[in-house]
Parts: C-alpha cells; structure tokens; sequence
C-alpha cells in the first residue's frame, strides 16, 4: 500500500467532508453568477436548455433505477454459479473425468479443490498485484471465497472475504463496506473495514522496531500489507479545517481505496478463474467475453435459419 496512509493522523484528516461541500457550495455560486451575466434573450434560452436538462435528467433517473432492478436479478442468477466455484476450489465436491497430463500421483490425490486460488487469481491483477507483499502470501493462501453484495441504506456495497482457520488472525470473515455519496460518478462517503484481530506477533500491518537498549517499551511502525485494505483512510465527520494539500492527499488515498474496492467488485469475483489462469490479464479479455458471445448468438440464429430453411425445402 502506500506510504500516505502511514503519513497523516486523525487529527490532519479532520474535516475533509465539510471543506468538499465548502467546494460544491462555491461551485454553485459560480454558475450562479455566470447566468446573472448574461443578456436576456441568451438567458431565457440557457433557461430553456436547462429544462430540456431536467427532462434528461428524470429520465436517467429512471433508467438508474431499471438498471439498479436489472444488476439485482442478474446477481441472484449468478449465485448457484459462485456456490459451485465454492465447492470445486474449497474441495467441497470433486469434478469427475480425467485430465489432460495422466494418471494422479498420490500427493495430488491427497490435495483437496484448487490450492490458492484466489491468492494467484488477486496477484495476476496489476492493481491488487502492488497491494499484495511478500508477507501477505501465506496468509491469503487461507482465503476461500470472495463475495459482494449492494446495501441500501445508506447507498454502497460490501466484500466479504472468508478465510479458513489460519494461523495469523482470528476472524474467519473480514469485510469492506463502501458508503457511497453518489454510485453512478461514483463518489465515496466512506469505507469501513473489520477489526483484524491478530494472533500475537502475527501481525501482517505493523512492523517491530528494534529498541534501544534504554527503551523498555516496544515500538511499532506501519507495514505495507494487503491487509491495510481493511483499514480504509479516515473520513472526519466533525468541521475542523484541514490544509487543502492534507485534503487532496486524502482524496488521493479515498480514490485509490475505491479503485482497490471496485477492481475485487467488478473483475475478480466475477471473473476469478480466468484471473487464476492468466487469461484476464490480456488487456483485449472483456471485449473478447463479448464477442464470443455475440458470436455464440449469431451462431443460435444462423443455425435458427437453416432450420427454416430445411423446413421450407420440405415443405
């Protein structure tokens, strides 16, 4: 992770919310101020687009909602799909058949489901591959599915990431809960992660400094880890001032954050195993889904024509 989350405490962070509606606010005023400079005449026709705005504006408001109804259907038709992924890479069921490359050899028939999984699915990812150090890999081989789910109130979404009984914490589910201010920008009000609770000297996001031979106390300082992640950046909800360059590093991190968030959200769960083999890192893997695809359906209908076709020359 990055060095600026080690950098700033509560105190520098406070207020960030307050200074961001300071800054909206402003804006405001300015297109305010632009319409009070114009003649009449251009006046009343900015006045006039500005209504046929509002009519879009209701109408994509309608469409976000169709499309919000539309993502909630389809994540319940994938649902049995991510069940099964669940079973084959956890071991729960065993896929019958033989595999290219011969016979088993007794090790492998010991070994249960796909061993890391989604350690090798998350490091074959650029963005998660730079979150992930060489400390965290022994831990995540423990991780044993990732899922998400939207929440309403307030507005966002939830990872969940289940981990086996491991020797490095505690908890057997660690989650990330993104609040948003606004999800079609999208715009982060805050993120909250789970408390890890470590086993003594396990602990993956703090480091031991050495002591002084009059220090009696230890002292710890931040790690990079992964598992940061569950210790999103400080969003103050009081209205102290803070600096305009300690506000911006702030949004910086909130950004990075949500992209880290969005990236597990949107290409890893759905997409695991193709990030596991390496096939989702060619950069052309979203368009190619697509067009094979569409090529499946032209396919459904040309042969769709054939059949009539067939018939008619029958007939």
């Amino acid at each position: 992770m990055t060095d600026a989350k080690a950098e700033l405490t509560p105190e520098q962070k406070a207020a960030l919310v307050e200074s961001l509606k300071n800054k909206l606010e402003q804006l405001a005023l300015q297109h305010t101020d632009v319409l009070e400079t114009l003649a009449p005449k251009v006046r009343r026709r900015v006045d006039a687009l500005r209504e046929i705005q509002s009519q879009h504006d209701e109408l994509e408001a309608k469409f976000v909602e169709e499309r919000a109804a539309l993502e909630a259907k389809y994540l319940k038709l994938y649902e049995p799909l991510y069940l099964k992924r669940y079973e084959i890479v956890t071991g729960v069921v065993e896929v019958e058949g033989i595999t290219q490359g011969g016979d088993e050899d007794p090790a492998e028939k010991k070994e249960k489901g796909v061993p890391d999984f989604w350690l090798h699915a998350m490091k074959n990812n650029e963005i998660l591959a730079e979150e992930i150090q060489k400390g965290d890999e022994e831990a995540l081989k423990y991780l044993k599915d990732i899922k998400w789910c939207r929440i309403d109130d307030p507005k966002g979404f939830k990872i969940e990431f289940s981990f086996d009984t491991n020797p490095f914490f505690k908890n057997s589910v660690l989650t990330k809960t993104y609040h948003m201010i606004d999800e079609d920008e999208p715009i982060l009000e805050k993120a909250i992660g789970t408390e890890i609770e470590w086993y003594p000297g396990k602990c993956l996001t703090q480091k031991v400094l050495p002591k002084n031979a009059s220090e009696n106390i230890e002292k710890t300082d931040y790690s990079e880890s992964f598992f940061t992640f569950f210790s999103p950046p400080y969003v103050p909800d009081n209205d102290e001032e803070i600096d305009e360059d300690t506000a911006e590093q702030l949004q910086d991190q909130m950004e990075l954050d949500y992209h880290i968030g969005s990236t597990i959200r949107d290409k890893i769960i759905p997409h695991a195993v193709s990030w596991f083999t390496g096939e989702a890192q060619d950069e052309d893997y979203d368009a190619t889904i697509l067009e094979d695809h569409k090529g499946d359906n032209d396919d459904e209908e040309s042969n769709d024509g054939d059949d009539e076709d067939d018939e008619e020359d029958d007939d």
